[in-house]
């Protein structure tokens, strides 16, 4: 296949809008409604491949859409950030359709038709923000993901639903409007330049105090990078199926937000102007903090998606960490999260969701002997959860390894401290999971009619839907697989920040 860089971009963007049109005109049809989405988000993932084959070869596109102002412009431009991120999203549309198909019809939920338009919608936004030449042209984007996303939160209809998506656009759209706006439009006004450049776009001249003040207003105002304190719409936001948490988690949102700060900070800043300002020790420590808080509120949280979610804030500020370390192997780890945390994260968020359809159970207090009825679900659990607490052979430990490294070359001790206390509060807050449920506490054992132990609703393995259960295979694998073949990801996440 022999397209354009040009073309290709458009088409990536722009086919998952076709994509929601034509799950809208076969509502009449989930068959058809479905291949539909399936369809188009193999066609989405094998465009952007064919983009990843070019920037590996050195080549780089730029298509331009419209002028609003000199200065201002809509347009889009592929490097390596944008298509490692994209990559990303692409290929877990594919996986979450699937398990969508399985989780939303066996739970019966309604409105699917609504459900997969808006989740299509919001692959365009996100591939939009992937592909932004510019940090106009990724907020306008940036804007259009959280209110497509809004009708995905609510999607239950419920009193809880929506106050849940009130804090939602609450937070998100707070910040953007408070600190991000402001900060973009301070930027414009100092630097007359918005275009993403290697190195940054401030001149050496520019005060140094109005730049750190402008750092802390991106970090705040990114509100889908959820630092503490603008942390509290993820938790809220968990009322919604879980398809939409895979999606908020893995595949769109809060990926969206570290992404757009990585952006910020390696092509708006430079990375050389971020080590040297007083506020990126503040904005290092508040990171640190929310890892830790995160991570200890997690730990006390007894219903399983709550816990998650902690668990996605801490996991996203080590991305943070990452990148405001403003050295080489910590934008390298940075990198590789986003990806690592993408496979492992979706992977808990689909296994909560299995046992909800399964066995209707929400508490990780009411999951004892579990695993003896959905073994292939506990042992996806537990694959997942080494990869997020960094333990080989998984991929997580290739992220937190360059992560521990980038705080070891600026000579960050105490982060360092910080992101090896969290491994083990990982372990804390997950493995106990996946224990309860392969050896569950006396309480759970019963006595058989014949005087033999058993355990309580584990007569038969009931496992989730077929295309569920495939998408849960399909993700645990590429937990692994992401640590025995880490190079193409490697090479990629190497080139981020590099002139072409």
């Amino acid at each position: 296949m022999n397209l354009s860089p040009e073309l290709l971009i458009q088409l990536i963007i722009l086919l998952p809008l076709v994509a929601a049109a034509g799950v809208v005109l076969s509502h009449r049809h989930p068959n058809i409604r479905e291949a539909i989405s399936l369809t188009i988000a193999s066609s989405v993932f094998i465009l952007v491949f064919l983009l990843y084959r070019q920037i590996i070869n050195g080549e780089t596109a730029l298509v331009h859409w419209i002028s609003i102002l000199p200065g201002l412009n809509v347009s889009f431009k592929t490097e390596a950030l944008s298509v490692l991120f994209a990559l990303i999203a692409s290929f877990l549309w594919i996986v979450t359709t699937l398990y969508a198909i399985g989780y939303m019809r066996s739970h019966h939920e309604q409105n699917q038709t609504r459900f997969y338009s808006f989740f299509a919608i919001s692959i365009a936004a996100v591939m939009a923000i992937a592909f932004s030449e510019n940090l106009f042209t990724l907020f306008i984007f940036y804007e259009v993901l959280t209110l497509a996303t809004y009708p995905l939160v609510t999607h239950a209809g419920t009193e809880k639903a929506q106050k849940g998506g009130r804090t939602y656009l609450r937070i998100l759209l707070g910040t953007s409007i408070v600190f991000f706006l402001p900060a973009l439009i301070a930027t414009w006004a100092i630097a007359g330049n918005l275009s993403f450049t290697v190195g940054g776009v401030f001149a050496d001249d520019t005060p140094s105090l109005w730049l750190a003040i402008l750092l802390v207003f991106f970090v705040f105002g990114i509100g889908k990078a959820a630092m503490m304190p603008f942390h509290r719409w993820l938790p809220s936001a968990m009322v919604a199926p879980t398809p939409v948490s895979a999606l908020l988690h893995a595949v769109a949102v809060v990926k969206a937000g570290v992404f757009t700060l990585m952006k910020t900070v390696v092509f708006i800043f430079g990375m050389d102007t971020v080590g040297e300002l007083i506020t990126t020790d503040f904005l290092l420590y508040l990171a640190a903090f929310t890892i830790l808080a995160s991570s200890l509120i997690a730990m006390k949280q007894d219903n399983l998606k709550a816990r998650l979610a902690y668990s996605t804030i801490s996991q996203l500020a080590y991305v943070s960490l990452g990148v405001l370390l403003a050295s080489e192997a910590g934008l390298l780890g940075s990198s590789m999260h986003i990806a690592m945390h993408a496979f492992g994260k979706i992977t808990l968020f689909f296994c909560a969701g299995a046992i909800l359809v399964v066995s209707h159970k929400t508490e990780i207090s009411q999951m004892g002997g579990l695993g003896r009825k959905m073994p292939i679900t506990m042992i996806a659990f537990f694959i997942a959860s080494l990869s997020i607490i960094g333990l080989p052979p998984t991929g997580g430990s290739w992220s937190k390894y360059y992560l521990l490294l980038g705080s070891l070359e600026t000579q960050h001790w105490v982060l360092m401290a910080v992101l090896m206390i969290s491994s083990l509060l990982n372990i804390a807050y997950l493995l106990p999971i996946p224990i309860r449920g392969f050896f569950p506490a006396k309480s759970t054992v019963s006595q058989a009619s014949d005087g033999s132990e058993a355990i309580q609703g584990s007569e038969t393995i009931q496992e989730a839907p077929l295309p569920a259960l495939i998408a849960i295979i399909i993700t645990t694998l590429a937990c692994v697989l992401l640590f025995f073949f880490p190079q193409p990801l490697f090479e990629l996440a190497k080139m981020v920040g590099v002139a072409p």
